[in-house]
């Protein structure tokens, strides 16, 4: 089971990598009132590490909610 979850994690990163460095042009990249013009792999890149670190952060949170708690005798 650990062996096929590693497959799909390098897979996963293999397409990650590949997507973003197809995608180099520029564009203009919004967010509320600023405008920033900036290559696409960067823009992918910021929100992939984004994503990996709100995924690890709930992880850890949902993880630490799911202990059990210990009752006194």
């Amino acid at each position: 089971m650990k062996t096929v979850k590693l497959v799909t994690i390098v897979i996963i990163c293999l397409v990650l990598v590949l997507v973003v460095v197809q995608n180099t042009a520029p564009m203009e990249a919004r967010f509320l009132w600023l405008t920033a013009t900036t290559p696409a792999i960067l823009l992918l890149f910021i929100t992939a590490v984004g994503g990996f670190v709100l995924g690890m952060i709930v992880a850890l949170l949902v993880a630490r909610g799911a202990k059990p708690k210990q009752t006194r005798e």
